[in-house]
């Protein structure tokens, strides 16, 4: 397989394997499906490269240091990916940032946005890194 996601970037190894199982997905499947079936198909194609995730994850959002609220995502991979799938025409930026928003709200760091609704298989990878000012900055690679 090639390299999608370069190596010196943080999780590069797992990201690269769940955008390969998304772009698998949309290769088989194609555009026009919701969401649901995109997501039932990744999870299948997960399981076959045994990748560790878990669907629709309940995650605390945190707020001065207070669970405020939980918000559910698509899928939590490894424990430390929050992956977001869409199926629309192209991604908007309101996408990109519920990703980022949940990134900063619970302290995770990389997050992909995953959208099947075009020719082809469209993909963020977004990064929540902290400066020395401990300020969220969020880079798209």
């Amino acid at each position: 397989m090639a390299l999608i996601v370069k190596n010196e970037y943080v999780a590069s190894g797992i990201t690269g394997n769940v955008i390969g199982s998304a772009m698998e997905v949309h290769r088989c499947l194609g555009p026009g499906f919701l969401e649901s079936v995109y997501e039932q198909a990744l999870a299948v194609e997960l399981e076959l490269k045994k990748i560790k995730f878990e669907r629709q994850k309940s995650l605390p959002v945190f707020y001065r240091d207070e669970i405020i609220k939980k918000f559910t995502c698509d899928f939590l991979v490894d424990g430390q990916i929050i992956v977001e799938l869409k199926a629309v025409k192209e991604i908007a930026e309101i996408d990109r940032l519920q990703v980022i928003n949940y990134l900063k709200a619970c302290g995770i760091e990389i997050g992909l946005l995953l959208n099947f609704g075009g020719q082809s298989l469209e993909y963020k990878r977004l990064i929540n890194s902290r400066n020395k000012n401990h300020n969220n900055h969020f880079e798209s690679v």
